[in-house]
C-alpha cells in the first residue's frame, strides 16, 4: 500500500523542525501527556516531576517535558475552547505518526495516553465543590468532530438522538455529538474518589453555557432542560469546554483519551469557589500516580 504523503500546506513544519503551533520536536514527544487549559498550570504540574528535560512556549501552548518516577511524561497547556483542542490533538498525532523528514504517514502507529485535568461547573445539586468528575461520556456542542469522516463510528448515535429530541435542539446550532472516554483509561485513572459523569463541552463560557449578562439568551430554558435529561438512568453532570473534541479525535486517531475535572462551581445551587487551586493540585497529584 502506498504511503500517504502530507503536503506542506496541510502540515506546516517550522524551520527548526518543530510542529507549527506547539513548536514541539518529534523527539520531545512522550507517550503520556497531561493536558491543562492554563499555561501557568503547567509549571504547577511539573513541580511533581523528578526531572525536567525541556520547556517550550508558543502562544497559549506551554509544554514542559521530563520524568515522573523514572518514566517520561510531559504537560501541555491547550488554552480555552474546542478549537484549540483540534490544533493540539492533530499536532500531537502528527508528531507521533508522521515522519517529518519524508512527510509520510508511518505504517506503525504510536498510541498516546492523553489525560486532561480541568475545572468545571456542576449541573446536579449533589455534586459538591471540589468533587473530581470523569467525563465518561462527553456531549460536544462545538461541532468539531462533525468535520471528520468516521464521526458516526465513534459516537453514540442513540444518545445523540435522545438528547436533541429532549432539548428541542435549535437547528441554528452545531449538531451535538456524544463520545465515550477510553474505558481502560477511565478504569486506570478512576477510583471510588471520582464520579463517572456525562460532561458537556460547550463552545463558549457565557451564552453557550446558559450564562446571561447583558445579552438575552436564544433559549433561556436550555440548562433546565439539560438538568432534567436522563439517558439509561444517568443525568448530565457538568459543563466544560474541551472533553468532547479530545475524546472524539483521540478515538478516531487510535489514542487513549479522557478528561477529569474538579468542580469549582455548581450552576444548580448557584455557588462557586474562586479558591479552587489547592483542589486542582491534589487532583494533579492523584492523576500522576495513576497514569
Amino acid at each position: 500500500m502506498e504511503k500517504k504523503f502530507i503536503p506542506e500546506s496541510e502540515l506546516i513544519i517550522n524551520p527548526d523542525g518543530s510542529v507549527f503551533h506547539l513548536h514541539l520536536l518529534p523527539e520531545q514527544l512522550t507517550d503520556r501527556v497531561i493536558l491543562v487549559g492554563d499555561p501557568g498550570r503547567v509549571n504547577m504540574v511539573a513541580e511533581f516531576f523528578d526531572t525536567r528535560t525541556f520547556e517550550v512556549s508558543s502562544r497559549e501552548f506551554h509544554t514542559i517535558g521530563g520524568t515522573y518516577k523514572g518514566k517520561p511524561i510531559m504537560c501541555l497547556s491547550h488554552g480555552i475552547g474546542p478549537d484549540n483542542i483540534d490544533i493540539v490533538i492533530n499536532e500531537l498525532d502528527a508528531l507521533a505518526n508522521i515522519d517529518f523528514k519524508t512527510r509520510e504517514v508511518r505504517e506503525q502507529k504510536r498510541v498516546l495516553t492523553l489525560v486532561r485535568i480541568g475545572t468545571s461547573g456542576a449541573l446536579q445539586p449533589e455534586l459538591s465543590l471540589g468533587t473530581p468528575v470523569i467525563a465518561e461520556h462527553s456531549i460536544g456542542f462545538d461541532g468539531v468532530l462533525n468535520y471528520y469522516a468516521g464521526r458516526n463510528k465513534v459516537a453514540d448515535l442513540d444518545f445523540e438522538k435522545a438528547f436533541t429530541h429532549h432539548t428541542d435542539w435549535n437547528e441554528n446550532w452545531a449538531k451535538p455529538y456524544v463520545v465515550p472516554a477510553d474505558p481502560e483509561l477511565v478504569a486506570q485513572i478512576g477510583r471510588d474518589d471520582m464520579v463517572r459523569g456525562i460532561t458537556i463541552s460547550a463552545v463558549g463560557f457565557y451564552g453557550p453555557q446558559g450564562r446571561e449578562l447583558r445579552l438575552p439568551l436564544s433559549n433561556p430554558g436550555l440548562n433546565s432542560s439539560i438538568e432534567a435529561f436522563e439517558y439509561n438512568g444517568r443525568h448530565v453532570t457538568n459543563y466544560e469546554m474541551e472533553s468532547a473534541p479530545l475524546q472524539g479525535l483521540g478515538k478516531l486517531m487510535g489514542h487513549r483519551a479522557m478528561t477529569v475535572c474538579s468542580i469549582i462551581a455548581n450552576r444548580f445551587n448557584t455557588e462557586a469557589n474562586p479558591n479552587y487551586k489547592s483542589g486542582v493540585r491534589d487532583l494533579v497529584a492523584t492523576v500522576l500516580e495513576r497514569i
